[in-house]
């Protein structure tokens, strides 16, 4: 396939620049692969679509302010630092920019001199392994002094750190949020279970390789980061009993999507509790085990997400569906409107 495929031409516009006031007052378009229709509904009408029995799975990961600010101590250039991944300890994968400036043995100063990193080695596209240095307690520190790794095509500054964190976010290590779970309320979740329900949890720490467009000219030749997950007993003893009892598992998000499907690939459709790293990639011609549906976001053109949504739903409905969007002035994006894909969710 080729990766020209999945593009399309977006007006910047439409890019959702700031969160709306409340986060379930998103609109919500319902893409049916079964009778390949598409309505336009509001996201609370979630309630409605979805059944008693069924489950929704969210991805309680919670975004690190891991972007930081700092000064070469040798030269007082100015030089950003976003913590992608920690190695070990007080060492962390991350980006620099602009990366020409920070060679190995380069040392960094944050915050007068709260925080100070030294560049241990270089790696390629302005990867570079820091080792932190500071007093106290590292999250602590970082909460004081990092920002939001906001997305490079939100422009605006974001007055509340806590609206590009899910409502449900726990678990700290994402350098991005999981942007399909930002449309949810406790409220939402509480009225979802008082009608019968499920909500269920994992954990997938989102990297920023999710998000970038496919540099390959073939979709089959990219090649995914790893990206770190966990799944509870809890959970698959959940989603199991879901499954026997005819309920649907729909997922929250790609990363819920990646990490279920990731499971069940190595359990022979199965869920198990398991811990480690996926790099899975889901194009069209996946065969799908984990899930019956998706809520997600409007994606970057020619993006691996794009592919997702489209081995879900198939190409020409979900390009059918994104033109829609567009006429229709959609939210793209983190901070956009979402889509709901299920089959069944509309009489044929």
């Amino acid at each position: 396939m080729d990766v020209t495929d999945f593009d399309f031409n977006l007006p910047e516009e439409l890019i959702a620049q700031t969160p709306l006031r409340e986060r379930t007052a998103s609109r919500l378009m319902v893409v049916d692969p079964l009778s390949e229709k598409i309505a336009h509904r509001q996201f609370t009408d979630l309630v409605d679509l979805l059944h008693p029995g069924d489950c929704l799975v969210l991805n309680d990961t919670r975004v690190l302010p891991a972007r930081l600010i700092g000064l070469k101590s040798d030269t007082g250039a100015k030089v950003e630092v976003l913590l992608l991944k920690q190695i070990e300890g007080d060492k962390w994968s991350t980006l620099a920019k602009p990366a020409k400036r920070v060679k190995e043995g380069t040392v960094i100063t944050f915050g007068d001199g709260r925080l100070k990193a030294t560049c241990t080695a270089e790696g390629e596209n302005g990867g570079r392994e820091f080792e932190f240095h500071f007093e106290g307690i590292f999250y602590e520190v970082l909460e004081e002094l990092g920002e939001m790794p906001l997305p490079p095509y939100i422009k605006e500054q974001l007055d509340d750190k806590e609206r590009y964190q899910t409502v449900y976010a726990r678990h700290k290590g994402s350098a991005a949020a999981p942007t399909a779970g930002l449309h949810f309320t406790k409220e939402l979740l509480k009225t979802l279970e008082e009608k019968g329900i499920h909500i269920a949890y994992l954990t997938l720490h989102v990297g920023l390789g999710t998000f970038r467009p496919v540099s390959a000219e073939v979709v089959e030749e990219h090649k995914m980061h790893a990206e770190f997950y966990q799944l509870s007993e809890g959970t698959a003893a959940l989603l199991t009993n879901v499954r026997e009892n005819g309920g649907r598992i729909i997922a929250v998000g790609t990363t819920t999507t990646r990490t279920l499907e990731t499971i069940t690939a190595m359990n022979h459709g199965k869920f198990k509790a398991d811990a480690g790293w996926t790099d899975i990639f889901i194009y069209p011609g996946f065969t799908f085990q984990a899930i019956d549906g998706m809520i997600t976001n409007f994606h970057l053109p020619k993006s691996s997400l794009m592919m997702l949504v489209s081995a879900l739903a198939g190409r020409e409905l979900i390009m059918d569906a994104y033109q829609q969007a567009i006429e229709a002035r959609y939210r793209f994006f983190s901070f956009g409107d979402a889509m709901l894909i299920l089959e069944g969710s509309m009489k044929s």
